[in-house]
């Protein structure tokens, strides 16, 4: 068996990943990222908010950075891995659905998180086109039209008197929760309008979102709904390797986003829900020059040796 070796592999080939590709290419370092193919954003016509980039749609920038990191000799391998043993002073072996496995000196994991939607029918279909998530993504957009947020999952609330700054005009769709005194209070303080009811879908007419159906069969016109989703880390590899998860799932990282196993590190949405595509970006930069560093200090470790043994030898 041929097994490719190098001295990082990246798993998941977004914002994050790519990013660590290139510092670490330029750092002439031998670089492999595998990419699944299924980033968070690809339901969105365009990012916002990054700098130079505002208003690119997510494939482009991915295609961009896929040309950009092979020009550095980076090996980008589509394919989805399936676990990560070894350690950084053996290997890590990163095996990948339906081809050879790789081996690494470190590992990187940047496969990112999954949106989970309330369990509403339609909603994933109008996800990332007027179902929207992040204000601070899709906010200005929509702004000043009469938007909606969508309850039945944490921190809904919160999230409605968020989008209240891009909008005058803001309907709350509880759903299922209940909203207590002090939230209504907060809410009427913003303007912000409660409709109460279970919600049935969406409205949906000529490909754009018409109103919030409620199962009583009121249709409450609106042009673009938030939602705040559950987030799921996609943290199979890391729990494959060893890496130790907190109470919600997500590894846990130090202040070089290095997580407990040595030799593997996290960046982006994997570890950090919060993190924009710009906050990914920067992220991966941040671990790769960790990583660098690590290798650096291993490479001289072990060339001190081979000078100390050779000046034995010749003694």
């Amino acid at each position: 068996m041929n097994t490719d070796r190098f001295d990082v592999v990246v798993i998941g080939g977004g914002a994050a990943g790519l990013s660590a590709a290139l510092v670490l290419s330029r750092a002439r370092r031998t670089v492999a990222v595998v990419d699944a193919g299924r980033p968070r954003n690809a339901p969105a016509a365009h990012m916002q908010g990054y700098l130079s980039r505002d208003g690119l749609p997510p494939a482009e920038l991915l295609a961009a950075g896929r040309r950009e990191v092979r020009e550095y000799g980076v090996d980008v391998i589509d394919g989805a891995v399936t676990a990560v043993a070894g350690s950084a002073a053996a290997g890590f072996t990163v095996r990948i659905a339906g081809r050879e496995p790789v081996v690494a000196r470190r590992v990187l994991l940047a496969t990112g998180l999954t949106d989970v939607l309330p369990d509403i029918p339609g909603l994933a279909h109008r996800w990332g086109r007027d179902l929207l998530h992040c204000p601070y993504c899709h906010g200005y957009e929509v702004r000043d039209q009469p938007l909606g947020v969508l309850g039945g999952t944490p921190g809904a609330v919160q999230h409605a008197l968020l989008v209240r700054q891009w909008s005058a005009d803001v309907l709350f769709f509880p759903h299922t929760d209940a909203v207590d005194d002090a939230e209504r209070e907060q809410l009427r303080s913003r303007g912000v309008g409660l409709v109460e009811g279970r919600v049935a879908g969406l409205v949906v007419a000529d490909d754009r979102l018409a109103g919030v159906g409620l199962e009583d069969g009121r249709i409450v016109a609106r042009s673009a709904v938030f939602v705040r989703p559950r987030l799921r880390s996609n943290a199979v590899v890391a729990r494959s390797a060893g890496c130790l998860l907190d109470g919600n799932g997500w590894p846990t990282t130090d202040d070089t986003l290095r997580t407990s196993v040595p030799g593997i590190w996290a960046a982006g949405n994997v570890a950090d829900p919060r993190a924009q595509v710009i906050t990914a970006a920067g992220e991966g930069s941040s671990a790769a020059i960790a990583i660098n560093a690590d290798l650096v200090a291993e490479d001289v470790a072990r060339d001190v040796a081979r000078l100390r043994a050779a000046h034995a030898a010749g003694s």
